[in-house]
């Protein structure tokens, strides 16, 4: 089946309420482990349907964000699924709560449990009101930033297209798209401030309903945060600060020698080869039909998922007007197939879609395979976020399908950024304990905030003539802060572990492939913790994780002269 043929059928509620209603109040009374999981598995079947049907209208609404029918069913969504929301948490109450829970302990992995209890103390009927007004103050901010008009050059761009020309060359074009960019963030800075307060405000106002004295904690519980606390990232900050943060610094200290520049300004941060950064050689389907080589040759599971990814167009991967910008991967469950989001624009990243939103895609279609329970079949975010960082690296050895002559450009730039990177994680989770801990501040002071962080987590950035970065609003472009709150430590984490997969394979360490495809099929039924363990690696959290493999990346890019790229 085509990705445009699956069909978009909005179950009618009151029915869908009613039948969820019979089968909870019968596993409710249930006495008989068989009959719990017999009634347990057809609730999950009527969950996976409505979240397909949620999944595909969210999708086509992102491809096109002006589109009158999926638009209006978007806001539909917004409004119903905090209701379904209940009925998920009353189905949690009574697995926790069951007196066969015994029985069905081997049958239900426990993170499932975890997740539950987690989502039990997040929610409460009386917020619903509260997460209807979230809904829709997410969804008018990606109708915002979708719906931007960039004029350069004679040229109309859209937020992801403009990202190409900030990665010119050419110095001055650079600069000028990169203001281009930013003037229009301050043109909608008051619209965009009003939005967050009220985000930060409605987030806090549910918290201490539920009895917390702040967001933080509820935050936690929403993401799902099953095996650490925010004094276990606190630690973990403190390694990022000590060993990565000055290594990342040597590592923009040698990209501004190597542009021949006196000092390394905003809009020069993406650009590291005075020749230009790598490129991928050719068009859309070129670069598709290059990750089809590449899966094909990887292994048997990647071949045969992305023939599946191909043959039912499960990838929008082009930037164009009223799409919304970043990527994605989500999935539709009553088809087992993954899907793609992306936004193209001719830089590397095109070709990091195809193998980071590419690992995600493959966890989701293995776990699919055999897992049905909606909460296991995708793991917890930090975990996910394993699987498709990864993939990046395992990715390596195929890089001159996508690159050509350029490949070593690419080896240097994606080990290197991955250093550069995880600073920039970490500040933006910083941030967001900072805001949500101080819940009454003025977008102007958060502002304060975020640039205050800046200055300790990436000292090297020089806002001279940008004043709206100067002020501290490069977080506006974060759309992570806006939509879920405290996902974002998650790809720092991940990348800790995608590192240390990295080095065996470049060690040549036989068990590395087959200890990822474990966890891809592993899917959500364990914790993170519990993941990282079963992958072979080590806890970011642990005190000695960290220092090593930064060393080893260090000593890895000293094979590199930059200057003769």
């Amino acid at each position: 089946m085509k990705f445009t043929g699956f069909k978009y059928e909005r179950p009618d509620f009151e029915l869908t309420k009613a039948s969820l209603e019979m089968l909870l109040f019968k596993l409710d009374h249930c006495e008989n482990g068989d009959d719990f999981m017999e009634l347990f598995n057809k609730i999950n079947k009527i969950r996976n349907h409505v979240k397909t049907m949620s999944t595909l209208c969210s999708v086509r609404y992102t491809i096109d964000s002006s589109d009158d029918f999926y638009s209006s069913e978007n806001d539909y969504w917004d409004e119903i699924s905090p209701m379904y929301q209940e009925l998920n948490t009353r189905l949690y109450k009574i697995v926790c709560t069951s007196k066969c829970r015994k029985e069905v302990e081997d049958k239900i992995p426990h993170a499932f449990f975890k997740m539950a209890e987690c989502a039990i103390k997040s929610f409460d009927p009386k917020l619903i009101p509260d997460l209807q007004i979230e809904n829709r103050l997410v969804s008018r901010h990606s109708k915002l930033l979708a719906s931007a008009k960039i004029e350069f050059d004679g040229e109309i761009y859209n937020l992801p297209s403009i990202g190409v020309k900030m990665t010119d060359q050419d110095r001055d074009i650079r600069e000028r798209s990169t203001k281009a960019k930013m003037a229009w963030f301050e043109a909608n800075e008051a619209e965009i401030d009003d939005i967050y307060d009220q985000m930060v405000k409605i987030r806090t106002k549910m918290a201490r309903e539920l009895g917390f004295s702040n967001y933080i904690e509820l935050g936690y519980l929403r993401m799902s945060r099953l095996d650490y606390d925010a004094e276990m990232v606190k630690n973990y900050r403190k390694q990022v600060l000590k060993y990565i943060v000055p290594e990342s610094m040597k590592l923009f200290e040698q990209q501004r020698n190597n542009l021949g520049l006196d000092k390394l300004a905003y809009y020069d941060l993406n650009n590291v080869f005075l020749s230009g950064n790598p490129k991928p050689k050719g068009t859309k389907d070129d670069l598709v039909k290059a990750a089809n080589k590449m899966y094909h040759e990887m292994s048997k599971e990647t071949g045969e998922f992305f023939d599946v990814m191909v043959n039912q167009e499960l990838f929008d991967l082009e930037s164009k007007p009223n799409k919304q910008g970043g990527g994605y991967c989500t999935d539709l469950v009553d088809y087992k197939v993954p899907f793609i989001f992306s936004n193209f624009n001719g830089t590397s990243g095109d070709v990091d879609v195809l193998t980071h939103e590419a690992g995600h895609a493959l966890q989701s279609y293995l776990s699919m395979k055999t897992i049905t329970i909606p909460e296991c079949m995708f793991p917890t975010m930090e975990s996910a976020e394993i699987h498709s960082m990864s993939m990046e690296f395992f990715a390596h050895p195929w890089m001159e399908y996508f690159f050509k002559e350029d490949a070593n450009k690419y080896y240097y730039a994606h080990v290197a950024d991955a250093i550069k990177f995880i600073p920039y994680g970490v500040l933006v989770d910083h941030f967001q304990h900072e805001v949500y801990a101080n819940p009454e501040c003025s977008p102007k002071d958060r502002k304060v905030m975020w640039r205050t962080l800046e200055k300790q987590y990436l000292p090297h950035k020089d806002y001279a003539g940008c004043d709206i970065l100067e002020r501290g609003c490069w977080w506006f472009q974060q759309g992570h802060i806006f939509h879920e709150p405290f996902y974002y430590i998650d790809y720092t984490l991940a990348q800790v572990c995608a590192l240390q997969f990295w080095r065996r394979s470049v060690e040549k360490d036989p068990s590395a492939w087959s200890d990822y495809i474990h966890i891809c099929s592993v899917g959500g039924t364990k914790t993170f913790l519990e993941i990282v363990k079963e992958a072979g690696l080590k806890s970011p959290f642990e005190d000695g994780t960290v220092e090593p493999i930064i060393q080893f990346v260090a000593k890895y890019l000293e094979q590199f002269d930059i200057s003769k790229f």
